[in-house]
C-alpha cells in the first residue's frame, strides 16, 4: 500500500470572506448573541446620550454663573450640577446593565459554538482529522472563540458607543459652531481614507498571528504529553528548539501586526492633537468676535474630547476586530469543513439485534490525489466467525478494518453489515449510534482519560452500575487482576492511563468493550511487551471477549492467525489468499512466506510456536 503524506490528505482550509461576511456568519452560527440585542443597543445608546450632555450643561454652568456683567446665578448653577450628577449616576447604571447583558449573550452564543466545534470535531473523518495537528484543532475551540468573546464582551460594544459618540458629539459640535466642525472632521478625514487599508492589512496579519497560536499550542502540547518518549531519547534540547521555534514564530507574527497597529495609534493621535490645537485657534478667535461665548468654546472643548476620545482608541478597536474575526474565521472554517463521513442520524437504517456477519463488494479506497491503497475487495464474512487479518506493513490491513468501522468511506464499491444470508445493509446508511452499538473498534492502544477505573469502564456503557463492571471482570476471568488494584473500580488510572502498565491499560480496553457487548467486534491487536502474566490475563481475556461474536483481528502475532477460523491476507492493498491457517501454509504462496519467516525468528529466539509471546509477523511489531 502507498504511503500518503499529511499534504495529501483534505485540509480545514482558510476561507477569505469578508470581516462583515465573518460577523454575520458568526452571528447566524450562535443566535443566543442577538437575544435581546435590540434592547442591548439601546442601553447603549442611552450610555452614549448621557455622557453626550455633560458638556451642555457645563456650558450651561458656566454662561450662568458668569452673567451677564458678571453677575452669579448660584441657583441656576446648582439646578445644572445636580442634573448633571443624576445623569451620570443614570448613565453609570445603565452601562452596568448593558455590561450585564452583553456578557450573559456573548458567552450563552460563543458556548455553543464551542459545542458546536467540537462536536464537528468528532463528525470529521479521521483522514480529515488527520490532516490537522490536534493542538491546532483544540485552538480552534479553546482560544480562538476566547478571542472572540473578548471582542464582544468589550470590543463590540465598545464600537457601539464609540460610533454613537461620535455622532451625538457630531451633533452637538455642529449644532454649537458649525465652522468648528468642520475643522474637527477635516483633522481626521486623512485618517478616516486610510482605515480600509489598515484594516486589510491587519486582518492579514492576524490571519497569521492566530495560526501561529494553533501551531504553538500543538508544538507545546505534543513534548508534554510525550514526555517520557523525549526523556527516553535525550532529546530534550531539540524538542526545547521546537518549542522555541514555535513560540518565536507566534511572537514575530505578533510584533508584525503590532507594528500595524502602532502606526494606526500614531496617526490617530497626530490627527486628535491637530483637532484640539485647531479648536482652540480657531475657537479663541470666534469668540473674540463674539460669536462663541466662553461656555460654549469651553464646551466645545468637551465635545471635542468626545469625539477625538473613541477616534483615538478605534485603533485598539480596530485591531481587537481584526484578531476576532480573525479567530471567528478559524472556527467557521472548521464548520464549514464537510463530514465527508456523513451521519445519517434518525433517517438512518437500524441492524438487527444478535450475530452480524459483514460483505466487501469490489470496494477500493484512495487517499484524496493519492494511488488506490485498496483494490477491488471482495469478500464475505460469516456471523460469529473469528477472522484474523495480515500482511506486511503498508499492504492495506488497517485500511479494510477502519473502512469495516466506518471510520473512513470506500471511494468506491460497499460494506455491507449482514444476519445470516440476508442482503445486508449498507454500512453508510447506519446511524453513528446504531452502528457503534453493533460494531466496536478496539485500537491498538485503548485510550484511557484520567479518572477513575469506573468512569474508563463506563465508556463502554454509560448506565453499568458497579456490579455489573464487577461481573464483567468476573466473566473475562480477570478476578485477580481486579483484587489487586489499590481502589478497585476508583482507582485513577492517570493521565492517559500512565498509573498503569501497557498489559494493564490493554486489558482495561478489553473490559469496557465486553460491558458495550457488540455483535462484532474490530480489533487492532496490540504488540506492547507486557510481563507474562499480564499477557495471559490479557490472552485469555481477549479469547472471552471474542467468543461467540463475529471478530476481525488484525494480527500482528502468528499464534493469532493460527487460532483464527479464516486468515485474510493483504499485499500492496489487494486480497491475495483466504482460508484457514493449514490449508495457506500448505499453498506455499504470501502467508507461508511469512510463516517461515516467522518459524525462523522463533527458532533464533527460543519461542514456542504458538504462545502468548510469540513473535510478530515481519514488519508488523
Amino acid at each position: 500500500m502507498s504511503t500518503t503524506t499529511e499534504n495529501d490528505l483534505p485540509e480545514v482550509t482558510p476561507s477569505r470572506q469578508s470581516g462583515t461576511e465573518i460577523i454575520r456568519r458568526g452571528l447566524a452560527l450562535s443566535p443566543a448573541i442577538k437575544d435581546g440585542l435590540g434592547l442591548t443597543i439601546v442601553l447603549a445608546v442611552l450610555s452614549t446620550i448621557g455622557g453626550s450632555v455633560v458638556p451642555i450643561l457645563i456650558q450651561r454652568t458656566v454662561d450662568s454663573g458668569l452673567g451677564d456683567g458678571g453677575d452669579v446665578s448660584l441657583g441656576d448653577i446648582g439646578g445644572f450640577l445636580a442634573i448633571a450628577g443624576v445623569l451620570i449616576l443614570v448613565t453609570a447604571g445603565i452601562a452596568y446593565w448593558m455590561r450585564i447583558r452583553l456578557f450573559i449573550a456573548s458567552e450563552t452564543g460563543l458556548a455553543q459554538m464551542r459545542v458546536d466545534a467540537f462536536r464537528h470535531v468528532h463528525d470529521l473523518s479521521m483522514l480529515t482529522q488527520n490532516s490537522e495537528r490536534r493542538g491546532v484543532l483544540v485552538s480552534r475551540v479553546t482560544s480562538d472563540i476566547d478571542q472572540v468573546s473578548q471582542f464582544l464582551q468589550f470590543t463590540g460594544i465598545q464600537i457601539v458607543v464609540s460610533a454613537g459618540q461620535i455622532v451625538v458629539a457630531t451633533v452637538i459640535m455642529a449644532y454649537y459652531s458649525w465652522e468648528l466642525t468642520i475643522v474637527v472632521l477635516v483633522c481626521f478625514l486623512p485618517l478616516v481614507i486610510s482605515l480600509k487599508w489598515f484594516a486589510r492589512r491587519l486582518s492579514d496579519a492576524y490571519d497569521i498571528v492566530r495560526r501561529t497560536v494553533g501551531e504553538m499550542i500543538a508544538v507545546i502540547a505534543e513534548p508534554v504529553v510525550g514526555a517520557s518518549v523525549v526523556r527516553a531519547h535525550a532529546i530534550e534540547r531539540r524538542t526545547q528548539e521546537r518549542v522555541d521555534a514555535g513560540i518565536k514564530g507566534n511572537l514575530d507574527a505578533n510584533v508584525k501586526a503590532q507594528k500595524l497597529v502602532a502606526v494606526t495609534f500614531a496617526s490617530s493621535g497626530v490627527a486628535g492633537g491637530l483637532a484640539n490645537g485647531a479648536v482652540l485657534a480657531f475657537g479663541v478667535i470666534l469668540g473674540v468676535a463674539g460669536d462663541l461665548s466662553m461656555g460654549t468654546v469651553i464646551a466645545f472643548a468637551f465635545l471635542v474630547g468626545l469625539f477625538v476620545g473613541p477616534v483615538q482608541t478605534a485603533t485598539q478597536v480596530l485591531t481587537d476586530a481584526q484578531n476576532a474575526i480573525a479567530s471567528w474565521r478559524r472556527v467557521i472554517d472548521l464548520l464549514d469543513t464537510p463530514a465527508d463521513v456523513v451521519d445519517p442520524g434518525a433517517d438512518g437504517a437500524t441492524l438487527p439485534d444478535g450475530a452480524l456477519g459483514a460483505r466487501f463488494e469490489s470496494v477500493t479506497f484512495a487517499y484524496p490525489g493519492g494511488p488506490d491503497v485498496l483494490k477491488g475487495i471482495d469478500v464475505s464474512i460469516p456471523p460469529q466467525q473469528r477472522i484474523a487479518v495480515v500482511g506486511e506493513t503498508g499492504s492495506g490491513k488497517t485500511t479494510f478494518a477502519k473502512l469495516l468501522t466506518r471510520l473512513m468511506d470506500p471511494t468506491a464499491g460497499v460494506v455491507r453489515l449482514a444476519a445470516g444470508s440476508d442482503a445486508g445493509v449498507d454500512i453508510s446508511r447506519v446511524s453513528f449510534a446504531e452502528l457503534r452499538r453493533h460494531v466496536l473498534m478496539v485500537p491498538q492502544e485503548g485510550f484511557l482519560f484520567d479518572a477513575t477505573l469506573r468512569d474508563n469502564l463506563l465508556y463502554g456503557r454509560k448506565d453499568a452500575t458497579d456490579a455489573e463492571l464487577v461481573d464483567v471482570v468476573d466473566d473475562l476471568e480477570l478476578t485477580d487482576w481486579f483484587a489487586a488494584l489499590p481502589d478497585g473500580l476508583d482507582t485513577r488510572v492517570g493521565q492517559r492511563g500512565e498509573s498503569l502498565s501497557a498489559g494493564e491499560r490493554q486489558i482495561v480496553a478489553l473490559v469496557r468493550s465486553a460491558l458495550a457487548d457488540p455483535a462484532f467486534i474490530v480489533l487492532d491487536e496490540a504488540t506492547s511487551a507486557v510481563d507474562p502474566q499480564t499477557e495471559l490475563r490479557a490472552t485469555r481475556a481477549l479469547d472471552r471477549l471474542l467468543h461467540g461474536r463475529s471478530s476481525v483481528t488484525i494480527a500482528h502475532r502468528l499464534s493469532t492467525a493460527e487460532n483464527a477460523d479464516r486468515i485474510l491476507v493483504f499485499e500492496a492493498g489487494e486480497l491475495v489468499e483466504d482460508g484457514p491457517h493449514a490449508a495457506l501454509v500448505d499453498a506455499d504462496g504470501v502467508y507461508a512466506r511469512l510463516h517461515a519467516s516467522w518459524v525462523a525468528q522463533a527458532s533464533l529466539t527460543g519461542k514456542h510456536a504458538v504462545g502468548p509471546a510469540a513473535p510478530s509477523l515481519p514488519g508488523q511489531a
